[in-house]
């Protein structure tokens, strides 16, 4: 606590006196022009990653970046959508996912929470669809492989969830509103978004940058295949019942290139 009254007042006496345009600004109401969906993790901090000043996102936190379907609840994420598109007239939506997530590992081993945390094993239900998805699919993968794949498609899930929003499905239509998938590499601090042509996750400067990818090849649990990798590929690709078959072997190369 003693840390964080530090921090109010550096705040205070710091920041305040040098952004006082920006405060007198915002104190006449909200622009944010992004909604960003992210995890409730601590690792992981959506305007520090972004770099952004206040005022700049509209957030929803929670454990594993879910968004449950439309009517599935009653919780705040469908609310605070709906407030973020209709009232904010945000246009930009990230649904941000991340490696070593608390919420995925307990959506791998989902039986052990039902009587340890009841709400958590409820939570998780929301993404029931991803947890099938890599039992049926991926298990081919080690512990460390199935999670990072779990990371990649609950992202890809939430879109889905998303869009079955009658204020999200109408935006698209009319082409008001743009989806971006990520997932944030807390080891290194890196972001990969989800490309729709290449069907992978790359970093977000591969599109000006090609060379990019290559040199950070490396390091990407989810990514582009190797274009000279000769490992054989399995007579059914993980995730091929709804995936294209490009964006399933480019999900295998990544997850099983070490």
């Amino acid at each position: 606590m003693k840390k964080l009254i530090k921090g109010l007042r550096q705040f205070q006496s710091d920041y305040i006196p040098s952004h006082k345009a920006l405060m007198e600004e915002l104190s006449k109401g909200q622009h944010p022009r992004v909604l960003f969906i992210a995890c409730s993790d601590s690792r992981v901090d959506p305007a520090l990653i972004t770099q952004s000043e206040i005022g700049d996102l509209f957030v929803i936190r929670n454990a594993g970046n879910i968004i449950p379907p439309f009517e599935a609840t009653n919780g705040g994420e469908g609310a605070t959508i709906e407030y973020a598109i209709e009232a904010l007239g945000i246009r930009q939506v990230i649904i941000c996912g991340h490696t070593q997530c608390g919420a995925m590992k307990g959506l791998l081993q989902l039986g052990e929470l039902e009587e340890k945390m009841p709400l958590i094993y409820d939570w998780l239900h929301h993404t029931e669809a991803t947890r099938k998805l890599i039992e049926d699919h991926y298990g081919h993968l080690d512990k460390k492989e199935r999670l990072d794949a779990l990371v990649a498609e609950n992202v890809l899930t939430q879109i889905e969830n998303l869009r079955t929003y009658p204020v999200i499905r109408s935006k698209l239509y009319r082409g008001d509103l743009s989806i971006h998938a990520w997932l944030y590499k807390i080891e290194l601090g890196e972001v990969l978004t989800y490309d729709m042509e290449k069907h992978a996750f790359v970093p977000p400067y591969s599109s000006i940058d090609p060379d990019a990818t290559l040199r950070a090849r490396q390091d990407l649990p989810i990514s582009t295949p190797d274009p000279v990798s000769e490992d054989p590929l399995p007579s059914y690709l993980p995730g091929a019942n709804r995936l294209s078959r490009a964006q399933a072997e480019r999900i295998y190369r990544g997850s099983a290139a070490r």
